[in-house]
């Protein structure tokens, strides 16, 4: 999965899990914070990338979302503090933890673990 992709699905969820607007990222791989916004209201995802000048968003109920900047959907669910999901631009799963402000994201394409704040 793309660094961007990671990012705002940590945005994503960060937006989601706290129940507030998601202003920036910090990505710890990166070492530093990824300009980003998300919010989530009425079941619908708005977000945008200002690094790529790119939109997300996605609707009905769900935290899927299209990205504009790779023009593919990205599959996203959160339970709890867990989430999963598919990249259907990598074509690869990832999944996660929130733990308060702190999000762990694992991607099956690097085989790695990503870290982020929000």
């Amino acid at each position: 999965m793309k660094e961007t992709t990671r990012a705002r699905v940590a945005a994503a969820i960060g937006a989601a899990s706290l129940q507030k607007d998601v202003s920036a990222v910090y990505d710890y791989s990166a070492s530093g914070y990824k300009n980003i916004s998300a919010s989530v209201s009425n079941g619908s995802l708005s977000g945008y990338d200002y690094s790529t000048s790119s939109h997300f968003s996605g609707g009905g109920g769900s935290l899927d979302f299209y990205d504009y900047d790779n023009s593919k959907h990205v599959q996203l669910k959160l339970n709890g503090t867990r989430f999963d999901g598919y990249d259907y631009d990598s074509q690869k799963h990832f999944s996660g933890t929130i733990n308060g402000n702190s999000i762990s994201l694992y991607d099956y394409e690097t085989s790695k673990y990503y870290n982020y704040s929000i």
